[in-house]
């Protein structure tokens, strides 16, 4: 067991070290979940990405949305919103543009489990108001848990993280994006998870790469 996570924390150090000299993208994300009770809850988040491992402003996303449980824990509605601030800098030039975004999204999520292997599917349907235009996009997240030292994600836990979300387009060209990660992740205790993983991300020209620095709280 100790060398599986030595292993994977070697593997992702390079990745951490070339960050700080290249163009590799970094985020940081913090997720929230907030039980209300049995069956809502509030979802908040903050994404801080950067072009490089800190300090080259990418985009900076805050969500938010309340949640209904259709079953407990399994299964969850929610509706929500989201303000994204993009920086993106102009052809052949250092400057960048700054562009707006509000989104209203509706999602549902529904939560399996076989042996060991914690399963999650999320559907959201977002309705993007992007500075003067409106656009409208699909998106399918795939991801799985696995535990290292436990047979479930408990307290003091390392696990495996890996998901793929697909991306789709209502018009124009259909296909937006697919991102690919994978991560080693560890929960401290009840309310706290944290991961370091490494994405992905497939456009319909070229890709990118981003180390992800993720805390998970619940309360």
């Amino acid at each position: 067991m100790k060398l599986i996570i030595t292993g994977s924390l070697l593997f992702l150090l390079p990745f951490l070290a070339l960050s700080q000299s290249s163009d590799l993208g970094n985020w940081y994300i913090y997720f929230g979940n907030k039980k209300i009770n049995n069956s809502w809850n509030w979802h908040h988040e903050v994404q801080y990405r950067n072009y490089n491992f800190f300090g080259d402003l990418e985009q900076l996303l805050l969500r938010t949305g309340i949640g209904y449980n259709l079953s407990e824990n399994n299964n969850n509605v929610l509706l929500g919103y989201g303000y994204v601030l993009s920086e993106n800098y102009l052809a052949g030039s250092n400057e960048k543009a700054a562009v707006k975004e509000h989104r209203i999204y509706q999602q549902y999520i529904t939560r399996q489990a076989f042996g060991r292997v914690q399963i999650q599917h999320r559907y959201r349907f977002e309705q993007r108001f992007v500075a003067d235009k409106f656009k409208m996009r699909f998106r399918y997240f795939l991801s799985l848990n696995i535990p290292l030292n436990n047979n479930k994600v408990v307290p003091k836990t390392y696990y495996i993280s890996a998901y793929n979300e697909l991306f789709l387009n209502t018009k124009s060209v259909v296909f937006d994006r697919n991102r690919l990660y994978t991560g080693l992740g560890y929960k401290l205790n009840e309310n706290l998870k944290m991961e370091l993983g490494y994405m992905t991300q497939y456009f319909e020209k070229g890709s990118r790469d981003q180390l992800n620095i993720i805390a998970f709280l619940s309360f």
